[in-house]
Protein backbone atom coordinates (compact mmCIF):
# COMPACT_ATOMS: atom_id res chain seq x y z
CA UNK A 1 0.00 0.00 0.00
CA UNK A 2 1.19 3.34 -1.10
CA UNK A 3 -1.44 5.86 0.00
CA UNK A 4 0.49 9.21 1.06
CA UNK A 5 -0.01 12.19 1.66
CA UNK A 6 1.50 16.04 0.67
CA UNK A 7 3.82 15.71 4.19
CA UNK A 8 4.72 12.34 3.25
CA UNK A 9 6.32 13.28 -0.53
CA UNK A 10 7.08 17.03 -0.24
CA UNK A 11 10.18 16.97 1.67
CA UNK A 12 12.88 16.50 -0.31
CA UNK A 13 15.03 18.85 -2.71
CA UNK A 14 13.03 18.10 -5.63
CA UNK A 15 9.77 19.06 -6.46
CA UNK A 16 6.25 16.66 -7.18
CA UNK A 17 4.27 16.80 -10.49
CA UNK A 18 0.43 17.15 -9.39
CA UNK A 19 -1.32 15.78 -12.24
CA UNK A 20 -5.09 16.74 -13.07
CA UNK A 21 -7.03 13.41 -13.79
CA UNK A 22 -10.24 13.55 -15.70
CA UNK A 23 -10.81 9.88 -16.19
CA UNK A 24 -9.47 6.16 -15.34
CA UNK A 25 -7.07 6.63 -18.85
CA UNK A 26 -5.46 9.33 -17.36
CA UNK A 27 -4.80 7.68 -13.67
CA UNK A 28 -3.70 4.75 -14.59
CA UNK A 29 -0.99 6.53 -17.30
CA UNK A 30 0.33 8.98 -14.80
CA UNK A 31 0.77 6.20 -11.98
CA UNK A 32 2.66 3.88 -15.05
CA UNK A 33 4.80 6.98 -15.43
CA UNK A 34 5.43 7.49 -11.84
CA UNK A 35 6.25 3.92 -11.56
CA UNK A 36 9.02 3.81 -14.28
CA UNK A 37 10.86 6.82 -13.09
CA UNK A 38 10.51 5.97 -9.62
CA UNK A 39 9.15 9.02 -8.21
CA UNK A 40 5.57 10.11 -6.84
CA UNK A 41 3.09 11.53 -7.77
CA UNK A 42 0.19 13.55 -6.76
CA UNK A 43 -3.33 12.54 -8.08
CA UNK A 44 -5.61 15.42 -8.59
CA UNK A 45 -9.46 15.62 -9.09
CA UNK A 46 -10.44 18.98 -9.87
CA UNK A 47 -14.26 20.60 -9.72
CA UNK A 48 -14.63 19.95 -13.36
CA UNK A 49 -13.83 15.94 -12.57
CA UNK A 50 -16.10 16.36 -9.68
CA UNK A 51 -19.11 17.38 -12.04
CA UNK A 52 -18.43 14.65 -13.94
CA UNK A 53 -18.15 11.82 -11.68
CA UNK A 54 -19.34 11.26 -8.05
CA UNK A 55 -16.68 12.46 -6.12
CA UNK A 56 -16.93 9.00 -3.72
CA UNK A 57 -16.22 7.41 -7.17
CA UNK A 58 -13.04 9.31 -7.26
CA UNK A 59 -12.14 8.10 -3.99
CA UNK A 60 -12.37 4.90 -4.58
CA UNK A 61 -10.69 4.86 -8.38
CA UNK A 62 -7.48 6.83 -7.01
CA UNK A 63 -7.07 5.10 -3.72
CA UNK A 64 -7.43 1.68 -5.41
CA UNK A 65 -4.22 3.17 -7.84
CA UNK A 66 -2.26 4.22 -5.44
CA UNK A 67 -2.80 1.26 -3.20
CA UNK A 68 -1.53 -1.02 -6.04
CA UNK A 69 1.56 1.24 -6.87
CA UNK A 70 4.88 0.37 -6.06
CA UNK A 71 5.70 4.04 -5.30
CA UNK A 72 4.14 7.18 -3.14
CA UNK A 73 0.53 8.30 -4.57
CA UNK A 74 -1.29 10.82 -3.18
CA UNK A 75 -4.96 10.85 -3.84
CA UNK A 76 -5.74 14.69 -3.40
CA UNK A 77 -8.70 17.05 -3.79
CA UNK A 78 -7.69 20.00 -5.94
CA UNK A 79 -10.05 23.62 -5.33
CA UNK A 80 -12.38 22.43 -2.67
CA UNK A 81 -14.70 25.06 -2.65
CA UNK A 82 -15.97 24.42 0.97
CA UNK A 83 -15.06 22.70 4.16
CA UNK A 84 -18.28 20.38 3.60
CA UNK A 85 -15.85 19.51 0.13
CA UNK A 86 -13.46 18.85 2.06
CA UNK A 87 -14.71 16.37 4.81
CA UNK A 88 -16.72 14.62 2.04
CA UNK A 89 -13.30 13.75 0.30
CA UNK A 90 -11.85 12.81 2.99
CA UNK A 91 -14.68 10.17 3.81
CA UNK A 92 -14.13 9.27 0.35
CA UNK A 93 -10.84 8.23 0.84
CA UNK A 94 -8.49 10.72 -0.65
CA UNK A 95 -5.66 11.72 1.30
CA UNK A 96 -5.02 15.20 0.93
CA UNK A 97 -7.40 17.87 0.10
CA UNK A 98 -6.83 21.66 -0.89
CA UNK A 99 -8.93 24.21 0.56
CA UNK A 100 -9.41 26.99 -1.80
CA UNK A 101 -10.28 30.02 0.12
CA UNK A 102 -8.08 32.35 -2.13
CA UNK A 103 -11.52 34.73 -3.37
CA UNK A 104 -12.56 35.32 0.48
CA UNK A 105 -11.42 38.06 2.68
CA UNK A 106 -7.95 36.61 4.81
CA UNK A 107 -9.86 36.36 8.15
CA UNK A 108 -12.30 34.52 6.41
CA UNK A 109 -9.70 32.20 4.51
CA UNK A 110 -7.68 31.72 7.76
CA UNK A 111 -10.75 30.43 10.02
CA UNK A 112 -12.21 28.18 7.41
CA UNK A 113 -8.96 26.82 6.51
CA UNK A 114 -7.75 26.36 9.70
CA UNK A 115 -11.49 24.01 10.49
CA UNK A 116 -10.20 21.97 7.44
CA UNK A 117 -6.82 21.47 8.96
CA UNK A 118 -8.11 20.50 12.10
CA UNK A 119 -10.72 18.05 10.32
CA UNK A 120 -8.30 16.83 8.07
CA UNK A 121 -5.38 15.87 10.88
CA UNK A 122 -7.93 13.71 12.84
CA UNK A 123 -7.52 11.44 10.01
CA UNK A 124 -4.01 11.51 9.61
CA UNK A 125 -4.86 13.52 5.82
CA UNK A 126 -2.46 16.41 4.90
CA UNK A 127 -4.11 19.84 3.78
CA UNK A 128 -3.12 22.48 0.64
CA UNK A 129 -4.50 26.06 0.73
CA UNK A 130 -4.76 29.11 -1.16
CA UNK A 131 -3.33 33.05 -0.86
CA UNK A 132 -3.94 35.16 -3.77
CA UNK A 133 -5.80 34.25 -6.87
CA UNK A 134 -4.16 31.97 -9.63
CA UNK A 135 -6.21 33.69 -12.58
CA UNK A 136 -7.21 31.92 -16.22
CA UNK A 137 -6.27 32.07 -19.73
CA UNK A 138 -9.08 34.51 -21.35
CA UNK A 139 -10.72 34.66 -18.14
CA UNK A 140 -10.29 35.62 -14.28
CA UNK A 141 -7.40 37.75 -13.50
CA UNK A 142 -4.63 37.13 -11.15
CA UNK A 143 -3.95 38.84 -7.48
CA UNK A 144 -0.08 38.61 -6.22
CA UNK A 145 0.17 36.74 -3.13
CA UNK A 146 1.40 39.01 -0.27
CA UNK A 147 4.11 37.28 2.16
CA UNK A 148 2.82 38.83 5.06
CA UNK A 149 -1.02 37.15 4.75
CA UNK A 150 1.38 33.91 3.80
CA UNK A 151 2.52 34.09 7.33
CA UNK A 152 -1.22 33.74 9.08
CA UNK A 153 -2.32 31.66 7.09
CA UNK A 154 0.58 29.36 7.05
CA UNK A 155 0.10 29.49 11.36
CA UNK A 156 -3.30 27.46 10.35
CA UNK A 157 -0.95 24.26 10.13
CA UNK A 158 -1.28 23.57 6.25
CA UNK A 159 1.22 20.95 4.47
CA UNK A 160 1.51 23.36 1.43
CA UNK A 161 0.42 27.08 0.38
CA UNK A 162 -0.39 27.68 -3.25
CA UNK A 163 0.71 31.40 -4.30
CA UNK A 164 -0.03 33.25 -6.99
CA UNK A 165 3.31 35.11 -8.58
CA UNK A 166 2.54 35.02 -12.36
CA UNK A 167 1.32 31.72 -13.15
CA UNK A 168 -2.23 31.06 -14.41
CA UNK A 169 -4.30 28.24 -14.82
CA UNK A 170 -5.34 26.57 -18.37
CA UNK A 171 -2.39 28.20 -20.76
CA UNK A 172 -2.36 26.42 -23.40
CA UNK A 173 1.44 27.60 -23.92
CA UNK A 174 4.42 27.97 -21.83
CA UNK A 175 4.23 32.08 -21.79
CA UNK A 176 3.93 32.54 -17.89
CA UNK A 177 6.85 35.30 -16.42
CA UNK A 178 7.15 34.10 -13.07
CA UNK A 179 8.41 36.50 -10.12
CA UNK A 180 11.24 34.91 -8.54
CA UNK A 181 11.61 38.09 -6.40
CA UNK A 182 7.85 37.73 -5.22
CA UNK A 183 8.34 33.69 -4.33
CA UNK A 184 11.53 34.07 -2.76
CA UNK A 185 9.89 36.40 -0.37
CA UNK A 186 7.03 34.09 0.05
CA UNK A 187 9.45 31.64 1.12
CA UNK A 188 11.49 33.38 3.43
CA UNK A 189 8.40 34.70 5.27
CA UNK A 190 7.05 30.80 5.99
CA UNK A 191 10.49 28.69 5.83
CA UNK A 192 9.87 24.89 5.76
CA UNK A 193 6.84 24.96 4.03
CA UNK A 194 6.65 23.16 0.75
CA UNK A 195 4.75 26.22 -1.85
CA UNK A 196 2.94 25.09 -5.02
CA UNK A 197 2.14 26.66 -8.30
CA UNK A 198 -0.98 25.99 -9.79
CA UNK A 199 -1.02 26.84 -14.05
CA UNK A 200 2.08 24.54 -14.30
CA UNK A 201 1.47 23.99 -17.67
CA UNK A 202 1.95 27.40 -18.39
CA UNK A 203 5.47 27.70 -17.18
CA UNK A 204 8.33 26.23 -19.13
CA UNK A 205 10.26 22.81 -18.32
CA UNK A 206 13.47 24.86 -18.20
CA UNK A 207 11.70 27.51 -16.13
CA UNK A 208 10.46 24.87 -13.80
CA UNK A 209 13.89 23.92 -13.72
CA UNK A 210 15.11 27.17 -12.35
CA UNK A 211 12.71 27.35 -9.72
CA UNK A 212 12.77 24.30 -8.04
CA UNK A 213 16.20 24.67 -7.42
CA UNK A 214 16.23 28.64 -6.39
CA UNK A 215 12.85 28.65 -4.46
CA UNK A 216 10.68 26.49 -1.59
CA UNK A 217 8.26 25.52 -5.07
CA UNK A 218 8.06 21.85 -4.22
CA UNK A 219 4.54 21.25 -6.14
CA UNK A 220 3.52 21.83 -9.58
CA UNK A 221 0.03 21.44 -10.94
CA UNK A 222 -0.34 19.94 -14.50
CA UNK A 223 -3.11 19.56 -16.72
CA UNK A 224 -3.43 21.52 -19.62
CA UNK A 225 -0.65 20.12 -21.46
CA UNK A 226 -1.45 16.58 -20.78
CA UNK A 227 -4.79 16.93 -21.66
CA UNK A 228 -3.49 18.26 -24.64
CA UNK A 229 -1.78 14.91 -25.57
CA UNK A 230 -4.74 12.91 -24.27
CA UNK A 231 -6.88 14.98 -26.91
CA UNK A 232 -4.32 14.49 -30.13
CA UNK A 233 -3.98 10.88 -28.97
CA UNK A 234 -7.55 10.15 -29.10
CA UNK A 235 -8.58 11.87 -32.52
CA UNK A 236 -6.03 9.66 -33.75
CA UNK A 237 -7.28 6.30 -32.40
CA UNK A 238 -10.69 7.69 -33.77
CA UNK A 239 -9.36 7.67 -36.93
CA UNK A 240 -9.05 3.93 -37.46
CA UNK A 241 -13.06 3.27 -38.58
CA UNK A 242 -12.56 -0.87 -36.92
CA UNK A 243 -12.11 0.32 -33.64
CA UNK A 244 -15.19 1.28 -32.46
CA UNK A 245 -15.94 0.23 -28.80
CA UNK A 246 -14.74 3.36 -26.63
CA UNK A 247 -12.73 1.26 -24.29
CA UNK A 248 -10.48 0.07 -27.20
CA UNK A 249 -10.29 4.00 -28.37
CA UNK A 250 -9.84 5.08 -24.59
CA UNK A 251 -6.89 2.70 -24.10
CA UNK A 252 -4.73 4.06 -27.35
CA UNK A 253 -4.61 7.18 -24.67
CA UNK A 254 -2.40 5.42 -22.06
CA UNK A 255 0.74 4.87 -23.92
CA UNK A 256 1.26 8.76 -25.14
CA UNK A 257 -0.54 9.84 -21.93
CA UNK A 258 2.51 7.65 -19.72
CA UNK A 259 5.35 9.07 -22.07
CA UNK A 260 4.15 12.81 -21.71
CA UNK A 261 4.13 12.48 -17.53
CA UNK A 262 7.02 10.68 -17.44
CA UNK A 263 8.56 13.78 -19.47
CA UNK A 264 7.10 16.04 -16.64
CA UNK A 265 7.94 13.92 -13.60
CA UNK A 266 11.67 13.92 -14.48
CA UNK A 267 12.18 17.48 -15.32
CA UNK A 268 11.15 18.21 -11.56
Amino acid sequence: MTVATLADVLGGPRAVAGLVVLGWEEAQAFVDAAEAEGRAVILQAGPGARRYMPLRVWGAMLRTLAEGASVPVVCHLDHGEGFETCLRAVEAGFSSVMYDGSALPLAENIAITQCVVEMARASGVSVEAELGVVGYAGGALSQATDPAEAVALAATGIDALAVSVGNVHLMTEAEAVIDFNALRAIGAAVPGLPLVLHGGSGIAPGVRRRIVAETAVRKFNIGTELRQVFGASLRNAMKDPAIFDHIGILRQTVAPLTEAARGVIREL
